[in-house]
């Protein structure tokens, strides 16, 4: 018997809020490593977006995600192979039971009516007018909440200096790094950090939700920081090869431990960190905290061989420092191995050369020249101020001293 889930209509296919898989289907897929597979009529197919244990995603028609469903596999020959048996048990192949524009364009006019639209719509948009009871302008913060809370961003470690000196990396990284990677949105996993601070909270696994629900509570949404089980840190290797995970190892005394744990032990010790990526950094959806999460995990500069737009624009209002190799250069013909630490050396000026000094754990000393994106004067201020959000604050409360 085939076994079709019903989910309630919201962000499904895009935000991977297809639902849990069933426990027993998800023990087999970890704990024998499957390669499981998502087939989706929606615009996203990252890595792990669908469901964090889908390794590939394939974006398709409406009809053929049902074929494949009914198939349960994507090695299938679609237009050959056959579907199943009718009754009388020939063959049942796609072409049998596709539908005709004629059949679809009836399904839609018996289905689809003017007045469902304007029952919802019509509503929404007619002018009332309220004279109640005033209200104050300022939200009421609540402290146990999950999914509002006041955001850090003007105070504690974000509104000291970031001296870029002595960072230590949090990760090293390969190619094609998307924002997903960085701070997945999907479903949250009972495992994960932010799953396990969720139960803390008193939250029902059921309750958890999705990353990107909980983006405007820093607490939580902080944990999706590197959270994708697909990621791969070359700094964390098992039997010779790069162990994927969201995981880090922390130096010196390198502990592999999970990615928030890393973060947590780095903050508490105050050490400023760096990542090492290579080419196209931060591409997919232009995620706010792809940013806001290495900011706020103490990252200071991010050295890569090449940046997303986006992305790159982002991390600069976030005030993290986005410097490029030079071409020929990364960190593989540098030899970084994660045990170094590093220092960004240079006036900052728009696309200006700086210094990436490399400092060995034997002593050893490398001066690397990197260009700096801040790509115009405007962005080095921003930078400069701390983010775009200081960078606000500051000509907010110059506006008023001159009013």
């Amino acid at each position: 018997k085939l076994g079709f889930g019903v989910v309630a209509f919201a962000c499904t296919t895009c935000n991977g809020m297809s639902g849990a898989l069933d426990p027993v289907i998800q023990k087999e897929v970890v704990e024998r490593d499957l390669y499981a597979t998502a087939v989706l009529s929606g615009n996203r197919n990252f890595d792990g977006r669908i469901h964090p244990y889908a390794k590939q995603a394939f974006l398709a028609s409406p009809p053929l995600v049902v074929a494949y469903a009914i198939a349960g596999t994507i090695r299938f020959d679609i237009e050959k192979d056959a579907l199943g048996l009718d009754q009388d048990g020939k063959p049942v192949t796609l072409k049998d039971i596709w539908p005709s524009d004629e059949e679809i364009d009836a399904i839609v006019a018996s289905s689809v009516k003017p007045e469902q639209y304007r029952k919802v719509y019509g509503p929404m948009f007619a002018l009332t007018v309220d004279n109640g009871e005033r209200v104050s302008p300022l939200y009421d913060w609540r402290p146990m909440t999950t999914y509002i809370r006041r955001p850090p961003y003007w105070e504690g470690a974000l509104a000291g200096a970031r001296p870029l000196k002595d960072m230590r990396p949090l990760a090293v990284l390969g190619d094609n790094i998307t924002t997903d990677h960085l701070s997945p949105s999907n479903a949250i996993m009972a495992d994960s950090a932010a799953g396990e601070y969720l139960a803390k909270m008193g939250l029902p696994e059921e309750d958890f939700n999705s990353y990107a629900t909980h983006r405007g509570d820093h607490l939580t949404a902080q944990r999706a920081t590197f959270a994708n089980p697909t990621l791969k840190n070359e700094m964390v290797t098992e039997n010779g090869k790069v162990k994927a995970g969201s995981l880090a190892r922390v130096e010196p005394e390198g502990k592999v431990m999970r990615m928030w744990e890393a973060i947590e032990t780095y903050m508490e010790r105050k050490q400023p960190l760096i990542v090492i990526a290579g080419a196209d950094y931060g591409q997919g959806s232009s995620r706010d905290w792809a940013a806001k999460g290495v900011r706020l995990a103490g990252v200071e500069a991010i050295v890569a061989e090449g940046f997303e737009r986006i992305h790159r624009t982002n991390l600069v209002g976030m005030g993290v420092l986005p410097l490029e190799f030079k071409r020929g250069v990364n960190r593989l013909t540098l030899a970084i191995d994660g045990t170094e630490t590093f220092d960004v050396v240079g006036e900052r000026m728009p696309r200006s050369d700086l210094t990436l000094v490399i400092k060995r754990r034997n002593g050893e000393q490398v001066e690397v020249p990197v260009t700096c994106r801040l790509d115009t004067a405007e962005e080095v201020s921003i930078y400069e101020a701390g983010g775009v959000l200081q960078r606000f604050a500051q000509d907010f409360l110059e506006s008023e001293k001159a009013a």
